[in-house]
């Protein structure tokens, strides 16, 4: 059993980006917050499905060419291969649930 508390980690950018609750040995699990006009830049995965589920903001999710506009309580799997980005075109912040599977930390493909 692991727990831990939100407040106990932090943002990559230290106010947002990426923040993993838990980080193997099977799952990367975490929080992901976008400011207004940053993105995750493009790129996709070898081996790793990743998972987004926004609970905060419309960002623009580019999945494989093909724009999307978020809404609160979508969710988008990403499936190995498929290059994405996500971009906060908007004046509010995003904030989603991401989740990738298997646990291969150095499997991010940029393009």
């Amino acid at each position: 059993m692991q727990k831990v508390n939100e407040k106990e980690k932090e943002f990559r950018k230290g106010d947002s980006g990426p923040k993993y609750m838990f980080r193997g040995p099977n799952v990367d699990w975490g929080i992901l917050v976008l400011k207004p006009r940053e993105s995750i830049k493009l790129h996709y995965h070898a081996k790793v499905e990743e998972t987004f589920y926004f609970v905060e903001g419309t960002p623009k999710m580019i999945v494989n060419d093909k724009e999307y506009r978020v809404k609160e309580g979508d969710a988008f799997r990403i499936e190995p291969g498929e290059k994405h980005d996500l971009i906060n075109d908007t004046e509010q912040p995003v904030r989603a649930i991401i989740i990738k599977y298997p646990y291969l930390p150095d499997d991010k493909v940029s393009c």
